[in-house]
């Protein structure tokens, strides 16, 4: 069914009698007008909870105001409603950019009519949701006159996608990727992350791939690498693959494929094309980014290589590209990265071969298509900012391209400081240039498993990125895939999509990145609307609290990559420095540094002030370890007074916040028993030592009730492709042996 009918359908479906004539609202908007629809679904939803009714109009029907009350939802660029609305006395909108809106109330005869004003229509999407919001958490009477613009132009997601087997994505060897090969070529999940985005104001996706173009496109010279069906391999994998991204197409891993969906590739190119159209009805674009040099799928094809000089491969990748947009009428972009499989290039080899493919073909599709607007992403990486810009000019200067910068903002962790030291040299660098932009690589390789959630970190963290040279940010994971959830043990039917299971977490990111001068106090009132059984200050309070765990621990115990720290299995991957779980012991503790963006003191530099009889200059091992205890033991004395009234999810919640608790005071007690254990090896004074092993103990304490608290809601071991598997329960043994390195007895 048409989607531009939906609402009118929904609103015929409705009983007439249902609501009193005088609880019914007029409604106008331009039924052919996607985004129109889906807001206005969003505000019939909110106004039937509150017992009003809806009659919906078209714009031409202004006239026809006949209720006490009527809503009308336009784009500025309707001259005949902005006459209406101003022979109503409404006051003016402000000054509103792409995506903003004017929320205005009028009165007259009798009547109170709520305008939504839209800059364009994405800009009536967004003021439509931000009515049905108030609607729903305050009632129609709270609607007061504002005008929003987007603090971030560009709000989407990093998705690394296991489109199959055969062109994977760099995070493929794990348990989330193969749960959700199959999702991929779901219209239904990708109806429901779509929605949900929009709903959270994200307008972008990028889909992340070695190389996805046999799954997607038919190149005209180069046929037969074009890949009918979705597969996967059913080999027995081992813990740790490349951490580049190589060897994923071993031959233990092709010789082992079975059918998940049988599909043409014409069959592939019509999907993505509906999903495509479906995520621009809701103001959501596509972008495709790739690692390179990889040529998964093509099986040696052609010729076609991995070598930077083979010209096959230069001129297969260069039509590949323009072949994208010919084939996507809806694709808005492409992007690269550089250097993950080009061993031993100089950069000037990289980037040579990075316009002659990526950028080439971007010329070439703008050159077939006049007019159409393409953005070009190049990520920062392993390369010069400068030396780019100079390199890739024409793009720069074309008028129908826009060339943008990525920049990995906070290395693998943003839940690590609000402030972050990586990025100054890299904005001289594209100011220098002119008036380059950057989007901003949000990387949560943190948390996976449980619902986090702390606005007043992320309002912090967004309005510390700098602006002038932004353009936005795209909020995802390198080991972790958010499609659909597969490890509850309670799980929906269907499964619930990641975003959607950890909604307070990915709503927080976009309203932020809309509008990072939201309250506290909204937050406070969704949580309320949604949870009414339960105090919702508190309720945001405690989890609030929980969350900062995850911040406090990392920017104290740092490891800037995703395979060298993952916090909720206290473990990285492998190396001839660690034991083979990879398990951060108490030694660990005592050597990493903390993160350049806090002010916190490591534990050797903390000993030597102390041993020093020196005032440490900064926030102290022992300060951090009571931060976190502070957090987490406020957010359990809330939960000991909250009850979930048996709701599932509220339950499911409540259990992940305390969970997340009992993880900080893990951290907190092991932070201060290694800072106690440093302090003994160096002074050797005994009460230190017994410090430490007090403080240990209760770590391992902590960590029982974690673990258990945890697999009463998550299966448990997991396979992640940066740090291999985590077992909780194994890892135990590892936390109970920091007691021994102490030199404490274990029962």
């Amino acid at each position: 069914m048409n989607r531009i009918h939906v609402c009118l359908l929904l609103l015929i479906m409705i009983p007439s009698g249902l609501f009193a004539e005088s609880s019914r609202i007029q409604l106008f908007l331009d039924a052919q007008c996607p985004q129109a629809v889906f807001t206005c679904e969003e505000i019939q939803s909110s106004l039937i909870k509150r017992g009003r009714g809806i009659e919906q109009y078209d714009l031409t029907q202004l006239g026809r105001i006949t209720k006490a009350t009527s809503i009308i939802l336009v784009p500025r660029s309707n001259a005949n409603a902005i006459r209406k609305m101003e022979s109503e006395g409404v006051h003016p909108s402000g000054t509103l950019k792409s995506e903003g809106y004017s929320l205005r109330t009028s009165s007259k005869d009798g009547r109170t009519t709520y305008w939504v004003v839209g800059a364009d229509v994405a800009g009536v999407m967004y003021g439509g949701l931000e009515l049905a919001e108030v609607i729903r958490v305050d009632g129609l009477e709270a609607v007061i006159d504002v005008d929003h613009n987007p603090y971030m132009a560009m709000r989407g997601t990093k998705f690394n996608i296991p489109l199959d087997a055969r062109t994977p994505s760099y995070s493929d060897v794990s348990d989330a990727a193969q749960h959700n090969i199959i999702e991929m070529w779901s219209f239904d999940f990708w109806k429901e992350y779509i929605d949900a985005l929009a709903r959270y104001r994200y307008n972008f996706i990028s889909l992340w791939s070695l190389h996805p173009f046999p799954s997607l496109v038919k190149v005209p010279d180069y046929p037969d690498i074009a890949l009918d069906d979705v597969k996967r391999s059913t080999v027995q994998w081992k813990e740790n693959y490349d951490l580049s991204g190589r060897g994923f197409d071993n031959p233990e891993i092709l010789n082992n494929l079975e059918t998940l969906k049988k599909m043409t590739i014409d069959e592939k190119i019509a999907f993505w094309r509906k999903v495509m159209r479906y995520a621009k009805d809701r103001n959501i674009d596509f972008y495709v980014v790739t690692w390179n040099i990889f040529i998964n799928g093509t099986y040696g094809k052609y010729g076609i290589t991995d070598e930077i000089d083979n010209k096959t491969t230069i001129d297969y990748f260069r039509k590949s590209v323009r072949q994208m947009f010919l084939t996507y009428p809806d694709l808005k972009g492409i992007g690269l990265t550089t250097g993950e499989n080009m061993p031993g290039a100089s950069f000037s080899q990289k980037e040579d071969w990075a316009f002659k493919t990526y950028a080439q073909g971007v010329l070439d599709a703008a050159k077939a298509q006049p007019g159409r607007k393409i953005t070009f992403i190049h990520r920062q990486h392993q390369t010069g900012a400068k030396d780019i810009a100079q390199k890739f000019s024409p793009l720069i200067e074309h008028e129908d391209i826009e060339f943008i910068f990525s920049f990995k903002y906070a290395k693998a962790h943003v839940y690590s400081s609000t402030t972050q030291p990586y990025h100054p040299g890299f904005v001289k660098d594209i100011q220098d240039e002119g008036d380059l932009k950057t989007i901003w690589t949000l990387r949560n390789d943190d948390v996976y498993h449980f619902r986090w959630g702390a606005p007043d970190f992320v309002r912090e963290f967004i309005q510390n990125i700098p602006h002038d040279v932004s353009r936005g940010f795209y909020l995802g994971s390198d080991q972790y895939i958010w499609g659909r959830e597969f490890l509850s043990i309670e799980p929906e039917t269907p499964r619930q999509i990641e975003i959607v299971k950890h909604w307070f977490h990915w709503m927080i990111w976009g309203r932020l990145g809309y509008d990072p001068n939201l309250t506290d106090q909204r937050f406070i009132k969704i949580l309320h609307e949604r949870y009414p059984n339960v105090p919702a200050a508190e309720l945001f309070a405690a989890w609030q609290s929980a969350s900062m765990v995850y911040p406090l621990t990392t920017g104290f115990h740092w490891g800037a990559l995703d395979f060298q720290w993952y916090i909720e299995a206290c473990r990285s991957r492998p190396g001839p420095a660690q034991t083979q779980t990879g398990f951060h012991d108490v030694n660990r503790f005592i050597t990493l540094e903390p993160h350049k963006g806090t002010d916190n003191i490591s534990i050797p530099d903390y000993v030597k002030s102390v041993v020093a009889g020196k005032e440490p200059s900064g926030t102290t091992p022992i300060e951090v370890s009571e931060q976190i205890h502070r957090h987490a033991d406020r957010a359990l004395a809330i939960l000991d007074g909250l009850s979930h009234d048996d709701n599932k999810e509220l339950r499911l919640t409540l259990g992940d916040i305390r969970a997340m608790a009992y993880m900080g005071k893990y951290y907190a007690h092991k932070i201060r028993g290694a800072t106690e254990l440093a302090l003994f090896r160096e002074t050797k004074r005994p009460e230190h030592q017994k410090a430490a092993i007090r403080e240990l103990t209760k770590a391992a304490e902590f960590w029982r009730h974690y673990v258990s608290t945890a697999l009463s809601q998550y299966k448990n071991p997991l396979w992640t492709n940066r740090v291999g598997h985590c077992d909780w329960q194994k890892l135990t043994q590892e936390v109970v042996n920091d007691i021994k390195i102490a030199g404490g007895n274990v029962p």
